[in-house]
């Protein structure tokens, strides 16, 4: 992981620095490139978040082998993480690798372990051009997940999407704001639930509500009839000031149990902070900028040694709190105090 990280940073290099701890200072403001939006406060939220659980050590138990297989929508996988949809190579993380080769990175990185991974959308057309066309490749294990669009736009997107033989589909509604693709003339928008059911219908598969932040619009979501949310503020890079993803979870989770599948995104950095996700309510959990770190520094194989090393970190973390499965996390194993 040492020599991947160093040539990301070379690659990488004015949109990235490769922080030692990735939380969202050094970067702060710089959208396009890595960084969160204005002072950066919601991608800084998403860490401070999960830093403020600590914990309870537990050695007294059987648990040796913890099991981290899982289920989620369908899909058996060998961990509770999936790559998130972050696309934009070019204007997003240096361009030191194309569009083509870091998707295929991540999607091929992700199925040789035995996960999945996201692809996103945009513009320009190759953003999702290129996304569509991994996931093909890779007999569609992939997500690939379309932007709130208006009009036809959308719904021509998610058939394009479904023709990949992706059998999961998402729409990162957290991309809602961004005026700057209406200035494009290529708006996106919220959308009622009204609208949401009628996208629903439009797709064959399972699909994935992205950017669900409030129990409100997690109970909207159910009611629309999606399969699963992502409790994501987008990385802290639609609106300043938002709250962190672990700041909301266990609320939406309350809400929303036995309704629908719950995945969580944001300052997700380790093993360790994918379990306290899940001790806090996610049954999976995404995460974005140290896969895209990972894919731009060493393509495939940086995709895998990443991948091994939350795989590591995880198990770790599941022994010292005596937790035996990641499907029955037990919210005790955690504490704010």
């Amino acid at each position: 992981m040492k020599e991947i990280l160093e040539n990301a940073r070379k690659l990488m290099k004015g949109y990235c620095r490769v922080c030692p701890v990735c939380d969202g200072r050094a970067c702060a403001g710089e959208v396009p490139g890595m960084g969160g939006l204005g002072t950066a406060s919601a991608f800084k939220a998403n860490l401070a978040a999960l830093a403020a659980y600590r914990f309870n050590m537990r050695l007294v138990h059987d648990v040796k082998k913890p099991q981290i297989r899982t289920t989620i929508l369908g899909k058996s996988l060998s961990l509770p993480v999936l790559a998130a949809p972050i696309g934009g190579v070019s204007f997003n993380m240096g361009g030191g690798v194309s569009e083509a080769a870091y998707i295929e990175a991540l999607i091929q990185g992700s199925l040789a372990k035995g996960t999945l991974g996201c692809t996103g959308d945009g513009v320009p057309e190759f953003i999702h051009q290129t996304g569509f066309q991994a996931i093909q490749a890779a007999g569609g294990m992939g997500i690939p997940f379309i932007k709130p669009w208006e009009d036809d736009e959308l719904f021509d997107k998610l058939e394009r999407a479904q023709a990949t033989g992706a059998d999961i589909i998402g729409m990162d509604l957290d991309a809602a704001g961004l005026v700057t693709l209406r200035k494009m003339g290529r708006p996106v928008s919220p959308k009622s639930v009204t609208e949401l059911k009628r996208i629903r219908a439009a797709v064959s598969g399972k699909f994935i509500l992205k950017g669900v932040m409030t129990v409100a619009d997690a109970l909207l979501a159910a009611e629309a009839g999606v399969d699963a949310i992502v409790v994501s503020n987008h990385g802290g890079r639609v609106l300043d000031f938002a709250r962190g993803a672990a700041e909301v979870l266990p609320a939406i989770h309350a809400a929303v149990k036995g309704k629908l599948t719950v995945l969580a995104d944001g300052g997700v950095r380790s093993g360790g902070d994918v379990l306290k996700l899940l001790a806090l309510g996610a049954d999976a959990v995404m995460i974005g900028r140290p896969f895209s770190v990972a894919a731009v520094g060493g393509l495939k194989t940086g995709v895998e040694q990443y991948l091994d090393k939350i795989m590591l970190e995880l198990e770790q973390c599941m022994v010292l709190t005596g937790t035996a499965s990641v499907a029955d996390v037990d919210p005790a194993i955690l504490t704010d105090s």
